[in-house]
């Protein structure tokens, strides 16, 4: 006979699949609450609180993982987090389209960057991307985890697409409340979750453990530190580096500059994570396989994509009046080879990451779930299948590409324990 199910419960058992659990998938059921929309420890639910499930669902084999969090993402579905619209609820439909699109890519989590602007932009849109939890429903896709902000105190010499006429200096904690606004840097409900900021520009090293007693992580970035610059920046509170190899002091053998400090040793509280762009265009196979060999616990999957992200190849307008060819992931200036950035999608670089590192599935899917929970805190909470961790899943065929060879591909996303996705009938469940 069946045992009770509490009506202010419904529980889905997750059967015949293997889950991710440490560096490692192993064949093992999966239990979640929809109503609560948290995973349920199924021992507990069975014998001690006499549930059974009121759906089974039979996975045939395939791969359960947590949700995908992506820490840097300038724009998606022909949104820019960085262009103000002419009215906030225009904005906020725009951001709504980002989400539904997001979720169709595995990514559940995220955080919305905007890159180097006036201070007039950032208190435009800050207000809309901060952490979205309390009002977010399942269907909405996707949720905000906070904004990063990627500038303007980076340095001029390593600004990469940033224009350098935003770029500034901060001396004082209020150069930074000037440009971002008070309250998207303190109290309960501020925006800000994540600055990239170089610590050699003005007195920008004297202002790190004010961000970080906010809560506020600080990532080095779009910087020309040395070595030393950097590890005092970690002594300062610094605990990211942004996109590791773009944008920074190259490597030298006599002053290995930023990636320098991935050779700390293990045990030292200030081993950075560090953000990796494993999209084919941005960094050479290689150079991910020596920092991720350097430092695997660190390296948390970014994809940096711009808004054409989830968009068909064609020619589109771009913002300065110049037209981007989208081909897969790669964009280019019309008329020429010059790359204008990437529009891969996270599972995407999980997919190179995996073919490129060395790294077991597992461990390619913890680099963009588990390891960025952990930089933002939320271990346990998110990039997790422990029992009381958010029920935010992905359900993932392994199959065989003529071009590629093995590739992880996205079968279905959950959301707070409803599913969202489900490519085989191509459209949203809820």
């Amino acid at each position: 006979m069946p045992g009770k199910t509490a009506p202010e419960s419904h529980v889905i058992k997750f059967t015949n699949c293997r889950i991710v659990k440490g560096d490692e998938l192993i064949g093992q059921d999966l239990w979640i609450d929809s109503i609560t929309g948290k995973i349920l420890r199924d021992q507990e639910a069975f014998y001690g609180l006499h549930l059974s499930p009121n759906e089974v669902i039979d996975l045939e084999g395939r791969i359960l993982a947590p949700g995908l969090i992506d820490c840097q993402l300038n724009g998606a579905q022909g949104f820019d987090f960085s262009i103000p619209k002419p009215s906030k609820d225009e904005y906020d439909e725009g951001l709504r389209e980002v989400n539904k699109g997001l979720a169709r890519t595995g990514v559940t989590s995220y955080l919305p960057t905007v890159v180097s602007s006036t201070a007039e932009v950032y208190h435009q849109v800050l207000p809309s991307l901060g952490p979205s939890a309390d009002k977010h429903r399942p269907e909405d896709g996707a949720e905000s985890l906070g904004a990063h902000v990627e500038g303007p105190f980076l340095s001029p010499g390593r600004n990469g697409v940033h224009k350098t006429e935003v770029l500034r200096s901060a001396t004082t904690p209020e150069d930074l409340v000037a440009c971002y606004g008070r309250e998207n840097l303190y109290g309960a409900n501020k925006t800000v979750r994540l600055i990239t900021a170089a610590p050699e520009v003005g007195k920008m090293l004297s202002n790190i453990p004010h961000i970080v007693a906010q809560d506020i992580i600080y990532s080095i970035g779009h910087s020309d530190a040395t070595y030393e610059q950097a590890l005092m920046a970690t002594d300062a509170g610094a605990t990211m580096i942004t996109h590791l190899f773009n944008a920074m002091r190259p490597f030298y053998h006599r002053n290995p500059g930023i990636f320098g400090l991935l050779g700390q040793q293990s045990e030292h509280p200030r081993r950075p994570f560090y953000g990796v762009i494993a999209d084919g265009i941005h960094l050479h196979p290689t150079s991910i396989r020596i920092a991720y060999n350097a430092h695997p616990d660190g390296l948390v999957l970014v994809t940096d994509a711009m808004r054409l992200c989830g968009l068909p190849d064609g020619i589109y307008d771009w913002t300065n009046g110049e037209r981007i060819v989208k081909t897969g992931a790669r964009l280019t200036l019309e008329g020429s080879d010059k790359i204008a950035g990437s529009s891969a999608t996270l599972i995407e670089c999980v997919n190179n990451f995996r073919r490129w590192s060395g790294a077991s599935t597992a461990q390619a899917l913890n680099a963009a779930s588990t390891t960025p929970a952990r930089l933002l805190g939320l271990q346990g909470v998110k990039g997790s299948l422990e029992a009381g961790a958010d029920a935010d899943l992905i359900v993932l065929g392994d199959e065989d590409d003529e071009d590629s060879g093995r590739t992880l591909v996205l079968n279905q996303v959950w959301k707070s324990g409803s599913k969202i996705w489900d490519t085989a009938k191509d459209v949203a469940l809820v």
